[in-house]
């Protein structure tokens, strides 16, 4: 709510004298007041006027107050508005009813001006307490989902590395995240992971694990012997229950080779310039969970022009429409195929975009990587 603004009530009844009783009372108090005789009305009114309370009563010919609130409180516009009911009914049934719909409270007609007044402002108190608290919170959570994001290497950072990336967090602590680094002059390192359960610690351990990274993948450790590093320390420091799925990527251009190792993650998708698109299928354990691991590893020599992509599972999966990874992994490398001849750096989008379309409605982050030799 806005203080610089008077507050606003929207008074319903099909009993003009009822309105005008209690519109007199809150007007004198400095009210912006609003008023409608049906439900329909009342709706629109809530939906264009976004009052900051509405007195609703019940007993309405046509649409009752009970319809009412329940168009408003499915609808997105007016959910979130305070609503009291005026009623004359006593019986329990319909006060638990109105309670179950969203109703914060009853004033039983015949009602007292005073006693309206006073319920009125007791709950614009807690509201603006309650929208105060929610503003705190959503500002928080953005300087946690600015700051996650502040860490993301982007492509123009390095050059020299030839990849492009989508990154999008279906809420404000993403659970997905990568990272790109330089390891030495033609030789760089490309990861992706998702942690189990997107809650605000999530956002804290990925620069945990992105410090873990620039730590142990070097040119003294193989690819696996760098991942082996992260999950120990990780086994160490992570709360019951939590891990990552990751792949990690070496690439080497001048040797013309790349190391894929896997740790439950969905597969790498390998578009070659001469030879067929194909699924890296490896099997892997997950990051942080046990001491002993074993990670999926593959090497292959690649050329000029082969491209791979990286991705997390929020692309390929879908409880909706139940596609699972062996059917969504299929589905990526078809896009990639079908998606070849866009720029790299615009590849995981448009990817992105096209595959999505096809699942609707997002269950999950998004991370993809595309790099070209």
């Amino acid at each position: 709510m806005n203080n610089e603004k008077k507050l606003s009530i929207l008074i319903v009844d099909d009993n003009p004298t009822n309105v005008m009783i209690i519109k007199t009372t809150l007007t004198k108090e400095g009210y912006q007041i609003y008023t409608a005789l049906n439900g329909p009305d009342a709706r629109k009114i809530a939906n264009d006027k976004k009052p900051d309370l509405i007195l609703l009563d019940i007993k309405m010919p046509g649409e009752d107050g009970f319809e009412v609130i329940k168009k408003l409180k499915n609808d997105g516009a007016t959910s979130s508005i305070t609503v009291i009911f005026l009623t004359g009914v006593s019986e329990i049934d319909s006060k638990l009813e109105g309670f179950e719909l969203g109703a914060v409270d009853y004033i039983t007609k015949p009602f007292h001006p005073l006693e309206v007044l006073a319920r009125v402002r007791l709950h614009l108190k807690l509201s603006i307490a309650t929208n105060s608290l929610i503003a705190n919170q959503a500002s928080k959570l953005k300087q946690i989902t600015d700051a996650q994001t502040s860490l993301l290497i982007k492509p123009e950072e390095i050059p020299d590395a030839v990849f492009g990336v989508y990154y999008h967090a279906l809420n404000e602590a993403g659970g997905d995240f990568y990272e790109v680094m330089t390891i030495s002059e033609d030789i760089h390192g490309y990861f992706v992971a998702d942690f189990s359960g997107h809650d605000i610690s999530t956002s804290y351990l990925t620069s945990s694990v992105k410090a873990l990274l620039k730590q142990n993948c070097s040119l003294i450790y193989k690819p696996e012997e760098s991942i082996k590093m992260v999950n120990d320390v990780l086994h160490e420091i992570l709360p019951a229950g939590k891990y990552l799925t990751a792949c990690y990527v070496r690439l080497n251009r001048k040797s013309k080779s790349m190391t894929i190792i896997n740790s439950g993650h969905p597969p790498v998708c390998y578009i070659p310039v001469n030879g067929e698109a194909r699924v890296i299928e490896q099997e892997g354990d997950v990051v942080g969970i046990f001491k002993d691991v074993v990670f999926g590893k593959e090497t292959i020599k690649v050329e000029k022009g082969d491209r791979f992509f990286m991705y997390t599972d929020g692309l390929i999966e879908s409880s909706k429409d139940k596609i699972v990874w062996t059917e969504g992994a299929k589905m990526m490398l078809d896009a990639c195929v079908k998606l070849n001849d866009v720029d790299i750096d615009k590849a995981p989008k448009e990817i992105s975009r096209y595959l999505t379309n096809e699942f609707q409605d997002l269950d999950d982050d998004i991370v993809v990587i595309g790099i070209e030799i």
